[in-house]
């Protein structure tokens, strides 16, 4: 198996044991190679390291604030301060299971469905221990990575939340996520993001995740960030079931105002998000940039657009609605698209995500509460599939590039074979995650249970499961 395609999101990170080995890998990486000794102070570059720390601030940035407000507004006032409560607690809760074995089981040598555990606990990472990112001799500090991609394990399973939301336990909340970040994320997280670095493909041409060896193309998280959590929340949804008084008594969101903040929020994070996974402060990351930036402002004016001529009303959820499925859509395809193909991309995502949130869901009465399968999940797979034909360099995209030349070059890019590719990725990450996803909400409700009372959730989880109210009024 070549390892060819251009996935950014996931560098894999030098061993930690790099830099006791100096002189064996020197001597076997002949002169493309530093010795590991001199990498930190001849090849890891400021300017990139600033960036990724900035980066994953931004990400961090998006889901608490931008995701707790956003989500938190959309629901009643009963269940306002449950929701911030949720999203915070879960970021909080994976930092910490990313730290002690997440880490080392999506980004060390496993095999091609997971890493092993030589990390765990971050053992043998330091200050001068670094990270590969997408060119060759160019590294950044191993910190910077684990931090960057720790906020991605955050917000992941914090999406989940919203389509559920006003009717599902805390604590066994947390239990899910724990068991779901370990099982589902983790394992989703290297198959598509591992693999060994450009330096060390001539090495070890074969240690990748599954999908990055079939050369799926996702370049900050729209298989394994928004169709995995999209179709996880489908599950949830289903198996939580409606809640009390859905469709025959109205449930309007609180505040508006709090989820056009949010919203924005989301919106400038992302730009960590997407600009941020190019690993590097270059050329490359300011065009995910600029793609982040115009396929958001198409989509909401897209989902605007269609409310003026369907409902003659624009409204300001829907024009948040739109501009969120215009950032999960443009996440898989920010590295490898053109700016005027992004537009493009977001107008579509937002008509299809505009049909499944209004028609499709009415049509079939699942009570995703927040969109999340409307939105995320439809949302990721028009994108992922999507990045085929926007990455196509006759498109003006960036196909995908050959890191087994140094230096590295572009390589034949075939769209009818990547759109294949592209829908195998998505199939899989479907059927991961939905089956696992089924099992643990089924275990948590057979055990703990997984929904409150009648009684407490009509009465709202705010004072019943937290003993405060979000408003003294």
């Amino acid at each position: 198996m070549t390892l060819s395609r251009k996935v950014a999101g996931g560098a894999g990170a030098l061993f930690a044991t790099l830099m006791t080995a100096a002189p064996a890998l020197a001597q076997a990486a002949g002169p493309a190679r530093a010795p590991a000794a001199d990498l930190a102070a001849t090849m890891v570059n400021k300017g990139d390291t600033s960036w990724m720390l900035i980066s994953a601030a931004l990400v961090l940035l998006m889901s608490i604030p931008g995701l707790a407000l956003f989500y938190g507004g959309l629901v009643r006032t009963k269940n306002m301060l449950s929701v911030l409560m949720q999203v915070l607690m879960i970021v909080s809760v994976a930092s910490l299971v990313w730290v002690c074995w997440g880490y080392s089981m999506a980004f060390t040598s496993g095999n091609a469905f997971v890493g092993g555990f030589s990390k765990l606990f971050l053992k043998g990472v330091g200050p001068s221990s670094v990270a590969a990112t997408f060119s060759n001799n160019v590294y950044i500090p191993e910190y910077a990575f684990i931090a960057f991609q720790m906020t991605f394990a955050c917000i992941t399973p914090a999406l989940i939340v919203g389509a559920f939301a006003e009717r599902v336990k805390f604590t066994p909340l947390l239990v899910f996520v724990v068991l779901w970040l370990t099982i589902v994320y983790f394992p989703m997280a290297h198959m598509v993001w591992y693999w060994a670095g450009p330096d060390y493909l001539a090495d070890a041409p074969t240690d990748a995740g599954l999908l990055y060896g079939w050369g799926a193309l996702d370049f900050a998280g729209g298989t394994v960030v928004h169709i995995n959590a999209g179709i996880a929340g489908l599950v949830g949804c289903l198996i939580i079931g409606k809640r009390h008084g859905y469709k025959s008594e109205p449930m309007p969101p609180h505040s508006l105002t709090m989820t056009m903040i949010g919203a924005s929020l989301l919106w400038v994070g992302w730009f960590g998000f997407n600009a941020g996974s190019n690993l590097e402060a270059n050329g490359a990351a300011a065009l995910a940039f600029v793609n982040t930036f115009v396929a958001t402002a198409a989509a909401a004016v897209a989902w605007a657009v269609i409310e003026q001529i369907v409902h003659k009303k624009p409204s300001l959820l829907g024009g948040v609605s739109g501009a969120v499925a215009g950032l999960v859509a443009i996440t898989p395809a920010a590295g490898f698209a053109a700016p005027m193909t992004s537009i493009i991309l977001g107008f579509v995502a937002s008509a299809v995500c505009f049909f499944f949130v209004t028609t499709v869901k009415n049509k079939l009465g699942y009570d995703d509460t927040l969109d999340v399968f409307g939105v995320h999940c439809v949302g990721g797979i028009i994108g992922a599939i999507g990045t085929a034909i926007v990455a196509a360099p006759s498109l003006g995209g960036q196909g995908w590039i050959d890191y087994t030349k140094f230096p590295s070059v572009a390589g034949e890019y075939d769209m009818a074979a990547q759109i294949v590719t592209q829908i195998k990725a998505v199939v899989l990450t479907l059927g991961l995650s939905g089956g696992v996803s089924a099992v643990l909400f089924y275990g948590i409700k057979a055990t703990m249970g997984l929904r409150p009372s009648l009684e407490v959730e009509v009465e709202g989880l705010d004072i019943n499961e937290h003993g405060e109210r979000a408003y003294n009024y």
